[in-house]
C-alpha cells in the first residue's frame, strides 16, 4: 500500500533507530527528530504505518513500535510523482506518495519512480488510462523508445520518441490520434518507461 513521503521518512527513521538501538523511540523522540511539536501528530502517522501494515504495537510495552518487513516480498518502493498524460500533453502533476513495485522492473532503483498514467494515447502499446508505468530517469533517448518528455518546460506527455533533424516528433500508439512535432528545444526528455503495473 502506498505511503506519503512523511510516511515513509517516519517509517525509515524508526527502522534506523531499532537497528542501532535495539528499541524503539518514543512519540516525543520522533516528533523532535521532525520537528513537530504535537504529539497527536506523530501519532497519526504511527497509526497510518500500523494500520497499512508496515509497524506493529505491542501495548504491553511503552516503546511499543517496531517495524514489519515491507508488505510485498519482491518488490521496491519508488516514488510516485504524479500524472502524466497519454494524450494530449497536461501540465505535470506532482503527489508525494511512494507506490510498490516488482524488483524486476527497477534496473536503478534511485533513478527511478512511478506515474499515472491519464489518457488512451498509448493503448496499442497496452498503457491505458490508470495505468502507472515504471520509469528510468534518462535526459536522452534513442528512436522507438516510449518516454516521458516535458514540452516546453511545463507540460509532460507519455509518447514514442524519435528524432528527426531540429524536431522531436511524439508519436501515439493509437491509430485514432496524430503525433505532436516539437522543436527539439523545446522538448526535455524525463525518463524512459520500463515497465507497467495495472491495479483492477
Amino acid at each position: 500500500m502506498a505511503l506519503t513521503r512523511r510516511q515513509r521518512e517516519v517509517y525509515d527513521y524508526i527502522r534506523d533507530f531499532v537497528a542501532d538501538n535495539g528499541y524503539s523511540p518514543s512519540l516525543e523522540e520522533i516528533g523532535a527528530h521532525f520537528n513537530l511539536s504535537s504529539v497527536a501528530t506523530v501519532h497519526k502517522h504511527v497509526q497510518h504505518l500500523v494500520d497499512k501494515r508496515f509497524l506493529r504495537k505491542a501495548w504491553n510495552r511503552s516503546r511499543s513500535v517496531e517495524p514489519m518487513e515491507e508488505p510485498a516480498s519482491g518488490t521496491v518502493s519508488l516514488p510516485l510523482l504524479g500524472t502524466v498524460a497519454a494524450g494530449a500533453p497536461i501540465e505535470a502533476i506532482e503527489v508525494a506518495e511512494t507506490f510498490d513495485v516488482p524488483q524486476d522492473l527497477v534496473s536503478r532503483r534511485g533513478e527511478s519512480y512511478v506515474l499515472r498514467v491519464r489518457g488512451e494515447s498509448m493503448i496499442d502499446e497496452q498503457i491505458r488510462d490508470g495505468d502507472y508505468v515504471v520509469v528510468e530517469s534518462r535526459s536522452e533517448a534513442r528512436d522507438g523508445e516510449t518516454v516521458v518528455a516535458l514540452v516546453r518546460g511545463t507540460e509532460a506527455t507519455l509518447k514514442k520518441f524519435y528524432l528527426r533533424g531540429d524536431t522531436v516528433r511524439l508519436k501515439p500508439a493509437n491509430t485514432t490520434m496524430e503525433p505532436i512535432d516539437v522543436p527539439s528545444r523545446d522538448v526535455e526528455i524525463q525518463g524512459i518507461v520500463r515497465g507497467l503495473v495495472r491495479r483492477y
